[in-house]
């Protein structure tokens, strides 16, 4: 079987053509693998879960018995032990299954919101 001699030039250019789709798809098109789709998404959803407790955190501190003095102490705190604060005093605390690394986020933004 003999292939015509114009086959070559256009497989090549088939080759190149899918090779710079992919490239500029990835880099600048928007595409994204499946993994990073997912990590995304994640990611997202953790943002979204403190950001709608964050308001709840700041209600139960505000209403605490002991507000004045816990205010007290939160605005002399660092700035980085406010979340600690905040997630030992129970305001971060959720009801249901606790997730650590859910309340120290809740916690952390809390305490900037209090201090703020």
């Amino acid at each position: 079987m003999k292939i015509p001699v114009e086959t070559k030039p256009m497989l090549w250019g088939i080759v190149i053509g899918a090779v710079a789709a992919a490239f500029i798809g990835f880099n600048w098109g928007g595409w994204v693998t499946s993994s990073r789709a997912q990590s995304e998404a994640a990611t997202g959803a953790k943002t979204a879960v403190v950001t709608a407790l964050t308001p709840i955190c700041v209600e139960r501190f505000q209403h605490a018995v002991d507000f004045p003095a816990n205010s007290s102490a939160l605005k002399k705190a660092d700035s980085w032990s406010r979340g600690d604060l905040v997630e030992k005093g129970g305001w971060a605390t959720m009801p249901g299954p606790a997730n650590p690394e859910q309340v120290s986020a809740v916690a952390k933004s809390c305490a900037d919101v209090l201090a703020g």
